[in-house]
């Protein structure tokens, strides 16, 4: 591994000057956060809706129904409004001593272009979806035989899985601000905390715009999904602090705002290639995956390619807020080591620009 001098490093030009454009940084992230909680606002005030995000099947409870159509060579053509209607026009029996549910409100998804038919409907009896099944076949059919899938959950269990999802996404987050403050500097946890808040409110942003623009439906899945985006955004953000913190070392003469230029620099290359690779397998199962994974892949990747950008532009040019562009007044805080245990090219050698 290559290793340069303190002199050399300083003088090495940088490749990326992030703190001259952190306005442009601050103004795209503000843009983007702003148009977010607007489509978050929009599906809470929606009557149909009346959360941040369309709730799907493992959060409300009820019945999903899927069909599977018997098409010699093509099926014939159909549309979900007409799906609908028939839905609507149903007489389901009574359960017990229970009216049947209305079936106004029932979500029709079609794929594998018309070849099968997912209906999410309110919680129903076994007669009842069995009724459903027969009216469907009607307009849709014929059926396959034996390509039909029944999942029921119910309320409470809905309920119960919403619930857990949120606790575990605090417990997460509150877990990530802990580990940061005690390894690095409250700072530092503060603002991997907001780098962390801005790509989870943009995610949830574009689903909310999905939910009201194409009816789009977040499941366990999704919760399941921004944990994994709060753990490598986290990941990124910390690479990049752990860089600064190298340069306070190393550079202590030069402007905090340099200080993050340099390391901003160091590790651009690194988090570019480590985002690439990591985006390939979701592309993969974006593009083969079927539709049981495309969502939570697209959310994903959205969460890789927003998280690299609040890890390697938004948290470090926020941190440059604290002592501005003069020469630094106090060094960030740094664990002391002991001279007995530090080595000489430790004290005289930084690492390399390149190295991760």
């Amino acid at each position: 591994m290559a290793v340069s001098s303190s002199i050399g490093s300083s003088q090495r030009p940088l490749r990326f000057q992030l703190c001259r454009q952190r306005g442009r940084v601050w103004g795209i992230s503000a843009v983007v956060v702003v148009i977010s909680l607007v489509g978050l606002i929009l599906c809470w005030r929606d009557p149909s809706i009346g959360a941040p995000l369309r709730p799907g099947l493992d959060f409300t409870g009820g019945t999903q129904i899927q069909l599977e159509r018997s098409c010699t060579k093509s099926c014939q053509s159909l549309n979900t409004v007409t799906v609908a209607k028939v839905l609507a026009g149903l007489d389901l029996p009574d359960n017990n001593s229970e009216a049947a549910p209305s079936l106004s409100r029932a979500r029709v998804q079609l794929l594998d272009g018309g070849q099968s038919l997912v209906l999410r409907l309110p919680f129903l009896s076994a007669a009842q979806g069995q009724a459903v099944i027969e009216g469907i076949n009607q307009v849709a059919g014929p059926l396959q035989s034996g390509g039909q899938s029944v999942d029921t959950i119910g309320p409470s269990l809905g309920g119960q899985l919403l619930r857990s999802s949120l606790i575990s996404l605090l417990v997460a987050f509150t877990g990530i601000a802990i580990y940061i403050s005690f390894r690095y500097d409250r700072r530092y946890a503060l603002l991997a905390l907001v780098a962390l808040a801005h790509d989870v409110i943009i995610v949830c942003g574009v689903f909310a715009w999905l939910g009201l623009l194409r009816s789009l439906e977040v499941d366990s899945l999704f919760a399941v999904a921004l944990l994994t985006i709060a753990g490598y955004s986290v990941n990124d953000t910390v690479v990049v602090f752990d860089r600064i913190r190298e340069r306070s070392r190393v550079d202590s003469t030069l402007p905090l705002t340099e200080q993050i230029d340099r390391a901003v620099s160091a590790t651009l290359t690194r988090t570019l290639y480590t985002s690439g690779t990591t985006l390939l397998p979701l592309l993969a199962l974006i593009i083969f995956g079927g539709a049981t994974l495309y969502w939570f892949a697209v959310a994903l990747a959205l969460g890789v390619i927003v998280g690299s950008w609040s890890s390697i532009a938004l948290a470090p040019s926020l941190l440059s807020l604290w002592q501005g562009g003069g020469p630094p007044a106090t060094t960030l805080k740094i664990t002391p080591t002991p001279a007995s245990q530090s080595s000489p090219l430790s004290e005289s050698q930084p690492p390399s620009e390149g190295a991760s």
